[in-house]
């Protein structure tokens, strides 16, 4: 059985938070969630959020135990991206444009080994 959580329109570019979602990608969650814990970026902690998230849909919708599952896919999706504008020299403006994500986390049942 699969879960998924998602964070939507989360302030972070998605290029910085693909990278962190790629190393998390296909561990058990348990191990994921420490991993992620050491890990000093801003995208570890929104993506330690919203897998919290999906932990606890398991455990709460569909009576998993969060110890048996494995993230099977962690993706970050571009969301849309804000358009501000700062003060330039001699009273112009800069263009500022400001990305957000979408964050999505799929876990699945570990598979059982057969001897």
């Amino acid at each position: 059985m699969e879960v998924k959580a998602s964070s939507r329109y989360v302030r972070i570019s998605p290029k910085k938070a693909r990278e962190v979602a790629r190393v998390i990608q296909g561990r058990p969650a348990n191990e994921a969630m420490e991993l992620l814990r050491f890990i000093p970026r801003k995208s570890a902690r929104l993506l330690a959020k919203t897998l919290q998230s999906a932990l606890s849909n398991a455990e709460n919708n569909h009576n998993l135990s969060p110890g048996s599952m494995v993230i099977s896919t962690a993706t970050v999706d571009r969301g849309p991206v804000l358009k501000r504008f700062r003060a330039g020299a001699r009273g112009s403006a800069k263009p500022l444009q400001k990305p957000t994500s979408h964050l999505n986390i799929v876990l699945s049942e570990a598979a059982v080994k057969q001897r």
